[in-house]
């Protein structure tokens, strides 16, 4: 049971590594990395070497685990789970815009409890690693097929990335370029949201006044009881899109006007 899980862990560190080495390749610039994981937190020029050190330390606890049973790498493990969880609640925190990354470009949609738990299922299955007698290469050959299932079965519930693939299987393009939903329909699913209901009683009206769509994101704007302008950005994909509010004071500068966006 201890080593259960270790065949999960090997893949993913893998399909981490090979993601964000593919994100390198395809020649994207440094400033089109600054919504992607741990390129978020570090200056612009840094982004790419920042991804690079990410996916080689990724690949070297792979290879640890699948050839030895050295404590160091099982331990490396569990800190490398633990400090993804907390690097993914300081980008949800300083920037609710961005994606983790976890798995390059596809991990784009902005950080959700979804991810941060993942993180977190992560660290425990590390964690039972560490007393696990024998190396990953003999979990592969002698799997506990029972646990190996449970665990890819909640990491896929847990994983945002299932919904995006999805997505892009059936459209075929990135969701800055596809047509997205109606407005009323992103309305709808804004007033589903906690962030609405948390601020509706706040707003003079249900209705906004203004709306315009920039790549992914649609915005509304509603006046609240101070006259102050209170702005809802919806993600636009998946199903359950993200929402994130600002208020803009009533004597601060005045919300710049947009040309509609396009797909």
């Amino acid at each position: 049971m201890l080593a259960s899980q270790l065949p999960v862990l090997i893949v993913l560190l893998c399909l981490g590594t090979a993601a964000k080495v593919m994100v390198i390749r395809s020649g994207r610039e440094p400033n089109a990395l600054a919504n992607l994981g741990p390129a978020v937190l570090v200056p612009g020029r840094f982004r790419v070497p920042a991804l690079l050190v990410c996916a080689a330390g990724e690949l070297v606890l792979a290879g640890g685990l699948l050839l030895t049973t050295h404590p160091i790498f099982r331990w490396a493990t569990v800190a490398f789970f633990a400090m993804s969880t907390y690097v993914l609640l300081e980008l949800r925190r300083r920037r609710p815009d961005a994606g983790c990354g976890c798995f390059g470009e596809v991990s784009s949609a902005p950080v959700g409890v979804r991810s941060i738990a993942r993180t977190m299922v992560l660290t425990g299955m590390a964690g039972l690693t560490v007393w696990a007698p024998v190396p990953g290469w003999v979990a592969f050959t002698r799997p506990s097929w029972e646990f190996v299932l449970a665990g890819l079965v909640l990491l896929a519930v847990l994983s945002p990335e299932i919904d995006e693939l999805i997505e892009r299987a059936r459209h075929r393009a990135p969701c800055e370029q596809r047509r997205g939903p109606a407005e009323g329909v992103v309305l709808a699913r804004l007033r589903a949201s906690g962030t609405w209901r948390a601020q509706r009683a706040q707003l003079v009206s249900p209705e906004p006044y203004d709306s315009w769509r920039e790549l992914c994101w649609r915005f509304f704007v509603f006046k609240n009881h101070a006259q102050d302008d209170v702005v809802f950005a919806v993600f636009m994909a998946g199903r359950r899109p993200a929402v994130r509010m600002a208020v803009v004071e009533a004597d601060s500068e005045p919300l710049p006007s947009y040309t509609p966006v396009s797909a």
